[in-house]
This record gives structure tokens, sequence and C-alpha cells, in this order.
């Protein structure tokens, strides 16, 4: 195979038969300790190269990035963790005037690996190792008749989210640090206690696929709890298929794709907070059916593969007839809530907004970013934009309502700026 390496101002260029990949670098001179940004695949699967975008760094988001990790390594607490505070003391900002908890832990450890540290490079390795090590004595030291990981009860995160948010984020963080660990006994602690959060997570489902234990806008949690279970699966963890398919299709059931119509009823009334879980959660069958469509467009099953997704459509390239109704209500479900999730009346807020909102957000670029979707681009440029332009003076975001924890909106705001560092494993999420 032949390749051409091409190198631009601030980033490089490999173009390979069948691929384009391009790895980014932040502006300015390198830091000798940093890893080297970011790998996107701007050519998905089969795809031709024509038409394909190309997305840098902005300068002044790497600086936002920058300014924002400095403060949260300075927020750490000596036990490893980031706390959020509690609900009945809202106002108060200072990180180290609160308690660390399992949940704004894992929010900040995910943030740090986004954006370029491992556990064994970058600038903020040894703040990473701290976290990981509090996150993993929490896990193993918990209750195992409980549902969560923490005794703190009161929390912001759990109030506005659900009391059991911190088992379903530690869950998230776990599945994403296991591909950084080498050391065997460390991957062993990390896989068990894993398995541990996974477990409490499925044993709290409600009857409607929900998951127990909803604060204020708990369809948050539970959209949180199912893309856990879904990154724990990827991992090999052991998680139950119906407890995750039975998650999935309470997501879809909050948003009708014929009428524009969004439940609400655990969204605190808020239409963001339901449609961009029903956007994250629908997201892998979405990239299902359209990798299909092309496939069979390809084999000559069907004329093109943009034609209308419907039961009939899907039958018609081999589904049998649950999963065509499944998957064709995924598709439409994805494809008209991301268009309402992005729209002005129902991201408008920025400025007033709590750390719901960024999660929120946080939720719609992802999902867009693991379906493929070329619309991710002017979503980030959006979104970025906006980010940038509230920051506080000290680099750190708060909310004001509900979540108003400098620490955990600033840990979501840098997973939103940073979130094209992971484009290509977020590709692969529902792959395996």
């Amino acid at each position: 195979m032949k390749t051409i390496k091409i190198t631009f101002i601030g980033f490089a260029a490999i173009v390979m038969t069948g691929m384009f990949i391009i790895i980014f670098q932040r502006p300015g001179p390198a830091k000798a300790n940093t890893p080297k940004g970011c790998v996107f695949r701007t050519v998905f699967g089969e795809d031709s190269s024509e038409g394909m975008y190309l997305v840098n760094t902005p300068e002044n988001v790497a600086a936002s990035i920058d300014h924002a990790l400095h403060y949260v390594v300075k927020a750490q607490h000596e036990n490893g963790g980031w706390g959020a505070g509690t609900h009945a003391a809202q106002n108060i900002m200072d990180p180290h005037a609160v308690k660390a908890d399992p949940a704004t832990t894992s929010m900040v450890l995910m943030a740090i690996l986004r954006s370029g540290s491992t556990l064994s490079s970058g600038e903020y390795a040894e703040e990473l190792r701290n976290g990981l090590n509090y996150l993993l004595d929490e896990v193993e030291h918990s209750d195992e008749n409980s549902s969560t990981i923490t005794s703190l009860t009161g929390t912001q995160i759990q109030v506005k989210l659900g009391a059991n948010i911190d088992v379903v984020l530690a869950s998230q963080f776990l599945s994403n640090i296991l591909d950084y660990v080498k050391d065997k006994e460390i991957t062993n602690r990390v896989k068990n206690a894993l398995q541990v959060c996974v477990d409490k997570i499925q044993k709290t489902q409600a009857t409607n696929g929900s998951f127990s234990g909803n604060g204020w806008a708990g369809v948050l949690q539970s959209s949180f709890a199912t893309s856990a279970l879904e990154a724990a699966k990827d991992k090999g963890i052991e998680v139950d298929g119906d407890v995750l398919e039975k998650a999935q299709d309470y997501q879809k059931g909050n948003y009708d794709a014929k009428t524009g119509n969004v439940n609400t009823d655990l969204g605190a009334g808020v239409v963001l907070y339901s449609v961009s879980s029903s956007v994250r959660n629908t997201s892998v069958d979405a990239k299902k059916v359209k990798e299909d469509l092309k496939r069979a467009e390809k084999e000559g099953k069907i004329e093109s593969s943009n034609t209308e997704v419907t039961p009939e459509t899907l039958r018609e390239i081999g589904y049998n007839d649950a999963e065509a109704e499944k998957y064709s209500t995924a598709y439409n479900v994805y494809n008209a809530a991301k268009v309402t999730a992005q729209q002005e009346r129902v991201v408008n807020g920025f400025g007033s907004n709590g750390g719901e909102e960024f999660l929120s957000f946080l939720q719609t670029g992802e999902s867009m970013i693991i379906n493929k979707d070329a619309g991710w681009k002017d979503w980030y440029e959006n979104v970025s934009g906006k980010l940038v332009s509230i920051q506080n003076e000290d680099g750190s975001w708060n909310g004001h309502h509900c979540i108003t924890s400098p620490v955990f909106c600033t840990a979501t705001s840098l997973l939103i700026l940073s979130v094209n560092n992971d484009v290509e494993k977020l590709m692969k999420v529902g792959e395996n």
C-alpha cells in the first residue's frame, strides 16, 4: 500500500488507500512529555474521501482546554478524588471546601484522559493514577448489597441526576481506562471493579427500562447507565443483553420520530435532557442500519442507501420482522432527535446553564460521532465556540442552576471541547 505524508500548519495528514487519517497537534510547541494529539478518521468504512472534511482544533479552543486542565488539577484532593459538594450548599465554589465523590472524580478523570494524558505519559499522568486509585478503593470497599459505591448522600450530582450516578460514571471511566493499563495486577483490579459496577447498575433497572434512584433529571442517569453498560460490554465485561436492550428501548421511547413529541417525565420537563438521551442511545443501532444499507446498495439489493428507512426496507435487505421494527425505529428516532437536540429553542440558555445542560450537549456530540455523522463538525464548531465564550477567568465553568459545581461543569466542558481526541474510539462503539 502506497503511503503519502503531507504536513500542514498545526497538524499532519497521512493519506492511505481507502482511509484518510489526520493526526492533530495542539498549536504551539509541544511539551516533551505530552502525547501528540489524536487521530481522526474522516473516511468511514469504505466511503470515498471526496467531500470529507478536515477538522483542526482552533487555537482558542486549545488554549481554553489548557486553562481548564490547570484549574481541575489544582482542585484535586489529597486522597486523589474531586468533589462537587452537596445540593444543600450549592453556593460553595471552593473545590477544596467539599468532599470528594466518585461521580465528580470519574468525570474529571475522563476529561484528563481525553485531553491527552495517560497513566504512563502526559502532563497529568500522576493525577490520573491517583484518581484511579481513589476510585478503585471506593468500589472495592463499597457495600456489596448497596446499589452504589459511596456512603455520601445528597451530593449535587446525586440529587439532580440520580442516587446511583456515582456507580454509573465510575463504570464509564473504568471502561475507558482499561486501554491504558499495562500492569497485570491493576488490569485485574480495574476489570473486577468494572464488573462490580455493572452488576450494581443492572440490579437497579426498573420495569420500564430506566434505572431507579432518579433525581431531578433522572433521564440523564438512565442514559449514562445505558451507555456505561454498552462500554463495559465492548470491553468484554459480562453484561445482561436483556437489560441493555430494555434500557435502549426506554430511551427510544422518549422521542416520537413521527410527531416530534418528547417525553420529559424523567427529564424535569426539559426537552434537551430527554432528546439528547434519545440521540445517544439510538446512535449505535442507527449506525448499523446505515452501514447495512450501504452494503445492500453495493450488493444490488436496493437502488440507493439514502432510501427511506422503514421496516419493509430493512426486511428487504435481510432483517427479520423483529429486527426490522427495532432498527427502523432506532434509525428514525436518531435522525429526528439529533435535529431537535440542536435547535436553538432547545439549546438556548448558554451562559445560564446547569451541569445537566453541559451533559446533554456532550451526549449529542458523542452520539453524532458514534454514528459517523458528518454533521458533527458543525455541532463541534457551534458548541465549542459558545463554551469558550463563557469560560470563567480562572479556567473553570460553573452552572447557574441545579448542578453549579465548577469542578463537575469544567470536567464536562473539557469532555466536550476535547471530544475530537476520541473520534476513533467513539466510532468503534457497538462494533464488538
